[in-house]
């Protein structure tokens, strides 16, 4: 049987990188006690790209990147009408470092996160909130029906 994957082109490298600069949101993966965890965090990029999450310590998600930063992040949402399974959406693979408050990288991602998440200025200052850089290691678009991508780091721009 031939690979359903095709063969990596600019259209998906487009389309891979738009879900990534309009996700607000993303479903994210990490390894809790070595069963998968997932949960709903909310998403941004820094000045290169670079999909960011602020999240709390007190979280589990963020305890479970502590231990171990290896995860994953889901975004693209279904559209209005027809099945959700036929619209995009893509799987990044990464791994997480968590920016604290004290670290030099901090205050930009503070400012850039705020103009797209505004309602975020309520609890981006507390102590226990960082923020999560997730550098991929690789990425899977299913581009609707029949339209599966591999893509690399280079792929999406990073």
């Amino acid at each position: 049987m031939p690979s359903p994957i095709r063969p990596t082109d600019d259209e998906a490298r487009a389309l891979a990188r738009q879900l990534i600069d309009t996700a607000r949101f993303a479903g994210l993966g990490v390894l809790e006690d070595g069963h998968p965890m997932v949960t709903r965090v909310a998403l941004g990029t820094d000045d290169s790209g670079v999909p960011i999450s602020l999240v709390s310590e007190l979280s589990h998600h963020t305890k479970a990147l502590t231990r171990d930063g290896r995860c994953s992040l889901l975004v693209g949402e279904p559209g209005a009408k027809g099945d959700p399974l036929t619209h995009p959406r893509l799987t990044l693979r990464a791994t997480a470092t968590l920016i604290r408050h004290s670290d030099a990288g901090f205050p930009a991602l503070r400012a850039r996160y705020l103009l797209t998440h505004p309602k975020s200025k309520l609890y981006i200052d507390f102590a226990d909130f960082h923020f999560a850089r997730f550098d991929v290691a690789s990425a899977y678009l299913n581009g609707g029906f029949g339209k599966a991508f591999s893509l690399t780091p280079a792929d999406l721009g990073l």
